[in-house]
């Protein structure tokens, strides 16, 4: 089973897995001076590894899964770790044969370990095979349910319409999606508005001749 987005990204961590890391600067922080912490208690904001100018190419079993690239990466730790990309990502996925399959890219993202969910924020755009684009300001990547979604603004564009609405859900590849509360008009006449537009039910209305 090929690796899900937010399981190739924990698996950046451990270095068995990264097959090529280039130009990626890392350096560990010092422990901070006690006598310079406020309270016991405070919140320590100190990332414990950070990157610049990051591309890693993840392989499995000697084929390329997914190649990634951001101007900065952070590492946090805590009761909550996480992994911040505060300057953008972008990443691209193959499939076995090492064609692309799908991309995402998006100003920011942030992923939580034990959580499992990856989220990324401000113009956020995947594109998936069929090259149906999907752009939001908000998505988030549910690795146990293996599905991506979200309740913000939504645009999906294909081949022959551009559907709105707020909120979505897709699997993990964005080959199968439905929009929620879709806005504007519709020809479609299967589902009421309210129950969402399916992908399936947009590629059937783009091949329903005229009358």
């Amino acid at each position: 089973m090929e690796s899900t987005f937010f399981s190739n990204l924990i698996k950046l961590y451990n270095p068995k897995n990264i097959a090529i890391l280039i130009g990626v600067a890392m350096f560990f922080s010092c422990q901070p001076d006690l006598e310079t912490i406020e309270t016991l208690t405070r919140e320590d904001k100190t990332p414990v590894e950070s990157g610049y100018n990051i591309k890693i190419v993840y392989s499995s079993h000697s084929q390329i899964r997914m190649i990634l690239e951001a101007p900065r990466m952070e590492r946090y730790e805590g009761e909550e770790p996480y992994l911040e990309l505060p300057e953008g990502v972008s990443v691209v996925f193959y499939d076995s044969l090492e064609n692309v399959n799908s991309t995402m890219s998006a100003n920011y993202a942030i992923s939580y370990e034990h959580k499992e969910l990856l989220e990324a924020r401000n113009d956020v755009v995947v594109v998936n095979e069929l090259n149906e684009q999907l752009n939001t300001e908000l998505l988030i990547w549910d690795q146990q349910k293996e599905i991506i979604y979200s309740d913000k603004f939504v645009k999906i564009t294909t081949e022959d319409e551009v559907l709105y609405g707020d909120g979505f859900e897709a699997d993990e590849r964005f080959s199968q999606w439905v929009i929620k509360k879709p806005r504007g008009t519709f020809s479609i006449d299967t589902a009421p508005p309210e129950e969402g537009i399916r992908q399936e039910e947009a590629i059937r209305q783009e091949e329903t001749p005229g009358p």
